[in-house]
């Protein structure tokens, strides 16, 4: 359609209410937070305990989580050895079984770990594979709470993404996310996703808009490592680890400038610098255009592009389908990838001084700026990669109140951790290695400190 016939089309009231009232009802159920019982939270994170309480009192869920993974094991070594047509001609069921060898490996030991901690301690098994610190953590916690996630999120997502909310912000932010972040306008609603919800929600609906050709393979790796941020809800039990809600404006207002700080500087240096700007599977560009026509104000042009997406997407069964191929991927993918991942890492911060070792470096750093405890506060600066609580469970043994908020406001900031993040990103379409997770993880380090501990100075 030309711009002509575009600045012609009249739309009614029901075109308008079929972009307005999903979009509200996706931002009320996925970033609107409120109180209950004293707790900040979001709908789908109410919905999502229901559902999961629910589930619980007829099985548990790890039982569920265990079939999940022999279904995407099974799957992808069915088509690994016979390629069938009827995964052939699906394109969800070749999405979740054509997979490489290694990702082939990672769901085969995935199972194995899943089998292993769920029935480990009563098998006798060794304890570090199955205990509350490592594979117990994973399973029975982490993946317990997401598979549930997954299946409410996937479901709520198209509400922001389908009905045309991204492509009428977009209109507005592009002239901040272009010019600063070098991101389409569409990204701040990630971010706000993920600020207010949860980092997965943000780095799933990141990874859907990149498949879907709204954003390059650079943008989308940029969005996931930068703006898929630790959630408010999250923050809170960090701050509360360390003692702090008492400073939580503080905390929270300090770690929302260094993140964006992080964002304006890790996107424009390698690893993600070097990825590519094409479009998933090398596909033509879905994105909106970013240029208003001449004749349109602002609204205007962002109306007529969320209410064309909107008309678009607006089928009933297209929308239960869009969400159950969010879903089905997220636990296809996504949940063998973090149960091999998250388990292996946090053995490994279990059993070996590997992260101390790669703290080390930092101890001097810590002394120079002053920080008080220099030496303690040095292990935590790479443990949170495991896993994003560990550090302010750490900190809460540092009797040093400046140094306990400058650990607590570094674990919110690096924002990679693999037990939950960025085991999600791995298991995704994402063009982001381990490595590269490693090194953007130690780079938002290096930016992130010095500044945190010049503002902790100013505080305390």
């Amino acid at each position: 359609m030309s711009e002509d016939d575009a600045h012609k089309e009249q739309f009614t009231w029901k075109d308008k209410l079929n972009f307005i009232i999903p979009s509200v009802l996706g931002v009320l159920l996925l970033m609107t937070p409120f109180q209950i019982n004293g707790e900040s939270t979001v709908m789908v994170s109410v919905i999502s305990d229901f559902i999961r309480d629910g589930i619980n009192s007829v099985v548990p869920i790890y039982y569920l989580v265990i079939i999940t993974i022999f279904i995407s094991l099974l799957l992808a070594a069915i088509y690994r050895f016979f390629k069938p047509d009827f995964i052939k001609n699906n394109h969800i069921l070749l999405e979740a079984a054509d997979v490489s060898w290694f990702e082939l490996f990672v769901r085969f030991f995935s199972l194995i770990l899943a089998i292993v901690v769920a029935f480990g301690e009563q098998w006798g098994l060794p304890q570090l594979i199955w205990g509350p610190d490592t594979g117990g953590l994973i399973l029975f916690d982490l993946i317990n709470g997401l598979f549930v996630i997954f299946l409410v999120a996937g479901f709520i997502l198209p509400f922001l993404t389908e009905f045309g909310l991204l492509e009428f912000l977009g209109v507005y932010l592009t002239k901040v996310m272009r010019p600063l972040f070098n991101l389409p306008g569409r990204s701040a609603v990630n971010a706000v996703a993920s600020w207010v919800g949860d980092g997965t929600i943000g780095v799933a609906l990141t990874s859907k808009q990149y498949k879907e050709g709204y954003y390059t393979a650079r943008e989308a790796a940029a969005i996931a490592t930068s703006f898929s941020a630790v959630s408010i809800t999250f923050s809170l039990v960090v701050v509360q680890n360390i003692g702090m809600m008492d400073k939580f404006g503080f905390f929270y207002l300090i770690a929302a400038v260094v993140g964006i700080i992080c964002a304006l500087i890790v996107p424009r240096i390698p690893p993600l610098s070097r990825i590519s700007d094409s479009y998933y599977h090398n596909d033509e560009s879905h994105s909106a255009d970013e240029v208003i026509p001449d004749g349109y104000t602002k609204f205007e042009w962002g109306m007529y592009n969320a209410i064309k997406q909107a008309k678009h997407n607006g089928d009933f069964k297209q929308y239960i389908v869009s969400g159950a191929e969010t879903v089905f991927s997220l636990w296809m993918g996504v949940i063998p990838t973090i149960m091999a991942i998250g388990t292996v890492v946090l053995i490994i911060s279990e059993t070996t001084p590997i992260f101390q070792w790669l703290g080390l470096p930092f101890q001097p750093i810590l002394e120079l700026l002053q920080v008080p405890m220099a030496q303690e506060a040095s292990q935590t600066m790479v443990i949170g990669f495991t896993d994003m609580v560990l550090p302010s469970i750490m900190a809460a043994e540092i009797h040093a109140p400046m140094t306990q908020f400058i650990i607590g406001a570094m674990s919110i900031v690096q924002l990679i951790y693999m037990s939950e993040t960025g085991a999600v990103i791995l298991g995704s379409d994402l063009e982001l290695s381990f490595l590269d997770l490693f090194i953007i993880f130690i780079e938002r380090t290096i930016i992130a400190l010095p500044i945190i501990v010049l503002l902790a100075h100013i505080i305390f």
